[in-house]
């Protein structure tokens, strides 16, 4: 504490309680006490007697004497006060203040000295502390600490005062208190100023106090009027509010933030059933067009349109419920009405204690993003020319009609028309005509049918209809003729009426197959046979059909076909090993680009290949195409990977199968290593004898061997064990009864132990899920492939794959 000499009575004790002894001594020069009265008897229980002519220092403490002579060097020529220990006669210590009043004769000379001792040993502790001296609190404080005269200069200051202004105590008293804000807050505080003095008005204002350099602090200071001896002075204080000026700069940076994105905030609170919004911003006010004053208090599904997406709702729901974190899309109303796609992301907020209280939600108008989408999957599913669906749209709806009508025990016709002498059409009456004719079939076909069914383009002048929830065959056949009837009407272009007609064939399902392609096949068939017997009557699809040679014969001249066309091509699934999440080898997968039926499935073409010996050479293909695409990505540098190839029972029967082979790895320089053979197991037990040979004599060369489909169906450990395999490949039917029930994958636990057994390692084929990854992780499977890492690629996705996360 400093303290202007002129103000020297601001610094003494408070006053003493009503019940405080006066004790006081007089000493002389040489410090031996003269006179003793009974306060100083009372405070330290010691008689006149025994202290006259002792020294006062004789009545202090060991400690009290060293704080004596600290404080006092020399005998004392000033009025001067410190808290010392005292020696009561009781053997006791006791802490007293001791005041020294020197006594000067007319030349000057020190006389005596009057000793004050203020202090009994049984005060409370509110007299003790209400009498301690200003001077020794002032310094302690966590701000700073002022008196100030009425002209602004200071009487008296605290060390913290000196510290936030980087001035030194004679700097201090010299400066004005005005003089340490800059011109806009010096106005503020000199009102204030004027408000203490003149209005004796307490006052708080924020300031920032600029030391000598010019460095600003921002300060809380209050101060009020207090009185000495007819004089007013201000005793102020100051907290440094430096870390809150810094959170509140950080609360307004992103507020400024939040109200500057792009995407709509809203901040809503917990209270029970609702969730009223307590906060949202210019983007979501944009974007719904209410004010942020129309919606404040309001649950936010007040937006919500009743009907529409009720299963996002519920999701959404569910998530509020349970206080997490979720993402839907679905769509809201705005203000005006009009319905927006609302992409919406809400995260629950969480106290000190980790109670949600609040829900933050972001919103993205994502209505212009749905529209491009839903045209783009318009173009891409659907007819440019006639607006009905294309191949790809049709395989998916009959895949769709066929799962729903597995469920529902009910019947699903495929109908499939071929106009009648439409290339003399176009031939006759240009190709004009001939789109003419095309759209005009096009739109009876759609009138003829229900919403829930599917009208589809296959090629030129094809169509494949998809009639679901047939309820029996007579029915359908009411429904096809009606549309036989409307679409053989005449079509008029330019006057002329055009003649149309067409040959129609049906198949039904579960009758007639139990796949996509085998009910198209079966469809196509059986209007072959209506062309043939030219009498304009529906075909329905029999078993006497598919056992003709013409429908055998033209399903083979095609695949002789593609394989002079090269419509055959492989894409490639990787396999990834489970424990580094690496790309540990890829799964070469068939497809036929078939001009007319668009990209099939294996599935859809091999059975008749393996019938009609037509596998040999598509098996040969396949190898050759699968040894050529792992030497471009030899030369491209990368690591190189094992590419497993299927081979089916009428391959590896044939005299040399292995020889080839070998021949055809050497053929392209490849690595018998980076090859793999992947055999079923059904087709191996068919000859056991064969199978032990071919897969010993694979793995003399060196190939990689493995086990397709394993658990697919009836296995005999006795018979694999004979076989050195490298891998075991799970059926997929394994994998897929891995559900988020706990008590799921027995089936495939107990296959990954017989792999391991096997002393192979196990790949898990057909993986969807997160919960199925999971699950096979934890009970050791090496490897997995399947969509839930990625669908089968092209060679070119593969590659960029490959060069982003190098294989294992």
């Amino acid at each position: 504490m400093h303290v202007q000499p002129l103000s020297s009575s601001l610094e003494r004790r408070m006053p003493a309680s009503e019940n405080a002894p006066f004790a006081a001594v007089l000493i002389d020069a040489n410090g031996h006490i003269l006179t003793w009265n009974g306060g100083c008897e009372k405070v330290l229980g010691i008689r006149a007697a025994d202290a006259l002519r002792q020294p006062l220092t004789a009545l202090l403490s060991e400690q009290g004497n060293r704080a004596y002579r600290q404080r006092w060097a020399d005998f004392p020529s000033d009025c001067d006060a410190a808290e010392l220990e005292f020696m009561r006669a009781d053997g006791s210590v006791h802490s007293i203040f001791l005041t020294l009043l020197p006594q000067f004769a007319h030349d000057g000379a020190l006389t005596h000295v009057v000793a004050v001792l203020d202090g009994a040993c049984d005060e409370p502790d509110t007299a003790v502390v209400g009498r301690m001296p200003l001077s020794s609190i002032i310094d302690v404080l966590p701000g700073t600490f002022y008196v100030l005269r009425h002209d602004g200069s200071f009487v008296v200051w605290n060390k913290t005062l000196e510290q936030v202004t980087a001035m030194s105590s004679d700097e201090v008293s010299r400066a004005n208190a005005l003089d340490m804000y800059d011109l806009a807050e010096k106005r503020i505080i000199a009102a204030n100023f004027r408000n203490v003095f003149e209005h004796d008005i307490q006052v708080m204002v924020e300031a920032d106090y600029l030391d000598k350099y010019g460095h600003a602090t921002p300060y809380l200071l209050c101060g009020a009027r207090i009185s000495c001896r007819g004089r007013h002075y201000l005793c102020g204080m100051g907290l440094d509010i430096s870390e809150r000026r810094a959170q509140e700069e950080r609360l307004r940076l992103r507020e400024r933030a939040l109200h500057a994105t792009s995407n709509g905030l809203v901040i809503s609170r917990c209270a029970g059933a609702d969730n009223p919004i307590e906060y949202a911003n210019p983007a979501f006010e944009r974007i719904t067009g209410y004010g942020a004053d129309e919606v404040l208090g309001r649950d936010p599904r007040f937006m919500g349109v009743p009907g529409m997406d009720e299963a996002e709702r519920e999701q959404l729901r569910a998530a509020v419920r349970e206080r997490r974190e979720v993402n839907v899309v679905f769509r809201n109303r705005r203000k005006n009405g009009d319905i927006f796609w609302n992409d919406l992301t809400i995260t629950p907020v969480s106290d000190g204690r980790g109670k949600v209280t609040h829900f933050i939600g972001v919103i993205n108008d994502v209505t212009a993003v749905k529209q491009r989408t839903a045209h783009l999957e318009h173009e891409v599913n659907h007819d440019a020319l006639t607006g009905l669906a294309n191949r790809t749209l049709l395989w998916d709806r009959l895949e769709q009609a066929l799962h729903m009508a597995q469920r529902n025990k009910s019947l699903v016709a495929t109908v499939l028309i071929d106009l009648n002498g439409f290339k003399q059409i176009n031939d006759s009456y240009g190709h004009e005509a001939g789109d003419e004719v095309l759209k005009m079939v096009a739109r009876r076909l759609q009138s003829s049918v229900r919403e829930s069914d599917t009208v589809a383009r296959l090629s030129g002048d094809e169509f494949v209809l998809v009639l679901v929830n047939q309820p029996s065959l007579r029915y359908t056949l009411r429904m096809i003729e009606r549309l036989r009837v409307s679409m053989s009407e005449p079509v008029s272009f330019n006057a002329t009426d055009i003649a149309v007609g067409g040959s129609i064939g049906v198949s039904v399902f579960p009758h007639d197959g139990s796949g996509a392609l085998d009910l198209v096949r079966a469809a196509d068939v059986a209007m072959y046979h209506a062309k043939a017997a030219k009498t304009g009557e529906v075909h329905f699809f029999s078993a006497d059909m598919k056992s003709t040679t013409q429908a055998k014969q033209k399903l083979e001249d095609a695949m002789r076909g593609a394989l002079e066309h090269h419509e055959f091509f492989l894409l490639y699934q990787p396999q990834i090993c489970l424990r580094s999440g690496r790309i540990q080898g890829l799964e070469a997968l068939l497809r036929w680009r078939h001009p007319e039926l668009g990209v099939l499935a294996p599935v859809s073409f091999l059975p008749e290949a393996e019938e009609n010996g037509m596998i040999a050479a598509i098996g040969d293909y396949v190898l050759d195409e699968a040894c050529l695409f792992m030497q471009r990505m030899n030369s491209a540098g990368l690591a190189p990977l094992p590419v497993a190839v299927n081979a089916s029972h009428r391959e590896f029967s044939q005299s040399g199968y292995v020889e080839r082979i070998a021949a055809t790895l050497h053929k392209h320089r490849i690595a018998p290593t980076q090859l793999e053979l992947a055999l079923r197991e059904d087709s191996l037990h068919t000859n056991q004898h064969l199978g032990v040979e071919v897969i010993s004599q694979l793995n003399d060369l060196g190939v990689l061997r493995a086990i397709d489909a394993f658990g697919g169906g009836l296995s005999n450990l006795n018979f694999l064990q004979k076989l050195p395999l490298t891998h075991v490949k799970l059926a997929k039917t394994a994998t897929h009864q891995i559900t988020a029930d706990a008590r799921s994958g027995a089936l495939a636990k107990a296959l990954i132990d017989v792999g391991h057994d096997l002393g192979a390692r196990v790949i898990a084929k057909g993986v969807e899920t997160r919960v199925q990854m999971e699950f096979l992780r934890n009970n050791l499977c090496d490897e997995l492939q399947g969509t839930y890492f990625s669908a089968p690629l092209a060679e070119h996705a593969l590659h960029d794959m490959l060069v982003a996360a190098p294989a294992a």
